[in-house]
């Protein structure tokens, strides 16, 4: 199947990519409907490992695996979006036309795709696509990818999270994703557009 976006990783910054695109639907906004997205994971995200104390409008002590529970619902509510187990192993062509190959051999197509694996370490195969040294890190050995100030790798491609080189805290990483959404929104709109609502007036 073609997919208007795949995301590569399912941390704070693919689910909130994934969950900023999908909340553009049932709107009225034409450009947004039936668009099809999937994530593929391989549920190794550093969220596994934390505990949010000081996260805004998080609980204290919410677990991460909470937080990718909770960010998967969000997600399934608005519908449009799928999820696959699978790591992927390589991206080739343009926008518009990317295929993704994964280590099963599944050959996923999109005109879009953000990459979202996290700074441990870059392993897919992809043309363009230059790994550095991560200065915004507190640990040495940790990788991001160069892009052009807007997390834009080429046109498609795009990085989000601590591989675009957030700080390594959920609302930064999640704020990545949310801006290459939101920029991917816009292109199909024609113009500027921000996902947020309002309460109904009593």
């Amino acid at each position: 199947m073609h997919y208007d976006v795949i995301i590569i990783g399912g941390g704070a910054g693919g689910l909130s990519c994934a969950l900023t695109l999908v909340s553009a639907r049932g709107r009225g906004w034409e450009w947004a409907e039936n668009r099809k997205y999937i994530v593929l994971d391989t549920g190794r995200s550093d969220m596994n490992r934390a505990l949010f104390k000081n996260v805004p409008g998080v609980p204290q002590n919410t677990t991460g695996k909470e937080m990718l529970q909770i960010l998967r619902r969000q997600i399934e509510s608005f519908g449009g979006a799928e999820f696959s187990e699978e790591r992927a192993v390589k991206i080739e062509g343009e926008k518009g036309n990317f295929r993704v190959i994964t280590e099963k051999g599944t050959e996923y197509t999109g005109k879009h795709v953000v990459i979202a694996t996290g700074f441990h370490r870059f392993d897919i195969e992809v043309e363009g696509v230059k790994v550095v040294d991560n200065p915004y890190s507190p640990k040495p050995g940790r990788v991001m990818i160069h892009h052009d100030g807007n997390f834009k790798i080429r046109e498609g491609l795009w990085v989000v999270g601590l591989l675009a080189g957030a700080v390594s805290m959920f609302t930064a990483a999640a704020g990545t994703g949310v801006q290459v959404a939101v920029n991917i929104l816009s292109e199909w709109a024609g113009k500027r557009v921000v996902i947020h609502d309002v309460p109904p007036e009593e």
